[in-house]
């Protein structure tokens, strides 16, 4: 009798436990559910019906068939499962899945949270979804669609970054859309009510950097007639991008170095110092670990810019989405509305290499929405003004560095440089450029050279 009233009461405390729980969760504004282990959904919020109900009863459902439609555990069906992950690990998971929604396929993170009761066994598990939006006109049209795991994999870091003050390093080719990506952080971060500000580093001269970043006062030079914002000051609160930032020259490189390690700036003209108040983007498709190498990019400033790198994949690591990135390009540039890709359109499309990435995939979608007058975009459309430039061809090199036989890489690395060291035009700074490495370096290979 003792054991089936310690039963019941075990049961009764559960149950209480469960109520303040949902009473608890309801308030809050973010999706949330509550499920045992066996995936079941045992309460969802007000925020989770109203996002992903659809208006059908949720309880007793099971979270894989609510979220995926899925008849097995997301972890049996080639996800990966929160809550198996959760249950393993007995503390809180995060991945990011696609889940079907009354608005169709959204990327969702889903941070899974085991519950303990207060003999600190795993009772219950809270689920909360966050939605990924990017359904904007804007991003949709640039490219921030996707399902692959190369955009997954993007995606989930901007995620985890978003909400930090990190400094965030965009790296990837040109056309891969990272001013884009940029505004994705900033948007999903604290600071999405401030502005964001794009710089683009490329060509800045020493007296443009300072006048744009840091503004300047009334009478600082000729033409000064009014004091003026800089682009730190009017990014106060919000996010600075600074765009191509490996094309930055040294002497502009300290400055900025500066502004990110006081926090503080001063007008061209100006006495007083400032202070800064942005999170900082950068992004380039240079090589700047090669670059710090060769000296021609701060080492000092590439660690306190690449706090947090996010690699932006170009369109062949990501195949897969051509497709939908197609159509949803189509629906933004078209003048027409409702037409659609034959069959054979998209297969070509699909199929295709692009040096360009985003960029050059709209400009080719564009020119064929002009060229068709049917209701469909066909394959001729595509290619009757298509920019296929053959692939850059290797110059005939007139003495070219040749090895016959097999030797050991001390003795092939001795033999390059030597080769290297005898072409003409290239003095010492030079050559240590296009090898990658400091001058210094060189110098100290030289001489090892030289003592063989």
């Amino acid at each position: 009798m003792a054991a089936i009233c310690g039963a019941k009461d075990k049961i009764d405390m559960t149950a209480h436990f469960l109520s303040e729980l949902i009473s608890f969760l309801d308030g809050l504004p973010e999706p949330r559910i509550v499920m045992d282990a066996d995936y079941r959904i045992v309460a969802a919020n007000a925020a989770y019906v109203r996002e992903f109900g659809g208006g059908k009863p949720l309880a007793g459902r099971t979270c894989y068939e609510v979220s995926h439609h899925f008849d097995v555990p997301c972890d049996q069906a080639g996800e990966s499962c929160p809550l198996k992950q959760s249950l393993e690990a007995g503390e809180p998971q995060r991945v990011l899945h696609l889940h079907h929604t009354p608005r169709g396929e959204e990327h969702v993170a889903v941070e899974t949270t085991p519950i303990r009761d207060d003999q600190g066994s795993i009772v219950y598990f809270v689920e909360t979804m966050r939605v990924v939006r990017q359904a904007s006109s804007r991003a949709a049209a640039q490219g921030l669609v996707g399902r692959s795991p190369a955009f997954v994999d993007m995606l989930e870091k901007i995620l985890r970054v978003a909400n930090s003050n990190a400094a965030v390093l965009l790296l990837g080719e040109t056309g891969t859309g990272k001013e884009l990506i940029a505004r994705a952080i900033h948007e999903a971060s604290a600071r999405e009510e401030g502005p964001f500000v794009a710089v683009d580093c490329a060509g800045m001269t020493e007296t443009l950097f300072e006048s744009e970043l840091f503004g300047y006062e009334k009478g600082a030079f000729t033409g000064a007639m009014n004091r003026k914002q800089g682009l730190v000051e009017a990014a106060a609160g919000g996010t600075l991008f600074l765009d191509e930032i490996g094309e930055l020259p040294l002497v502009l490189q300290v400055k900025l170095l500066r502004l990110l390690e006081t926090g503080t700036y001063r007008r061209v003209g100006g006495l007083d110092w400032l202070p800064a108040d942005f999170r900082l983007v950068a992004a380039t498709h240079r090589n700047l670990r090669a670059m710090v190498q060769a000296e021609t990019f701060r080492r000092d400033l590439y660690f306190r810019i690449n706090t947090f790198p996010i690699h932006s994949p170009a369109l062949h690591e990501r195949a897969g989405d051509i497709p939908l990135l197609a159509e949803s390009l189509l629906e933004r540039v078209d003048r027409k509305s409702r037409r659609r890709f034959t069959p054979a359109a998209l297969e070509w499309l699909g199929g295709r290499r692009y040096t360009g990435n985003i960029r050059e995939l709209r400009n080719l979608i564009e020119r064929a929405t002009l060229l068709a007058d049917g209701e469909f975009i066909d394959v001729p459309h595509l290619t009757e003004l298509a920019d296929d430039l053959p692939p850059a061809e290797a110059p005939a090199v007139s003495g070219g560095f040749v090895i016959s036989d097999m030797v050991p890489l001390a003795t092939l690395e001795q033999r390059y440089l030597a080769w290297a060291r005898s072409r003409p035009g290239l003095d010492a700074a030079t050559l240590a450029g296009r090898l990658g490495v400091s001058p210094r370096t060189l110098y100290r290979k030289l001489q090892g050279l030289a003592a063989d």
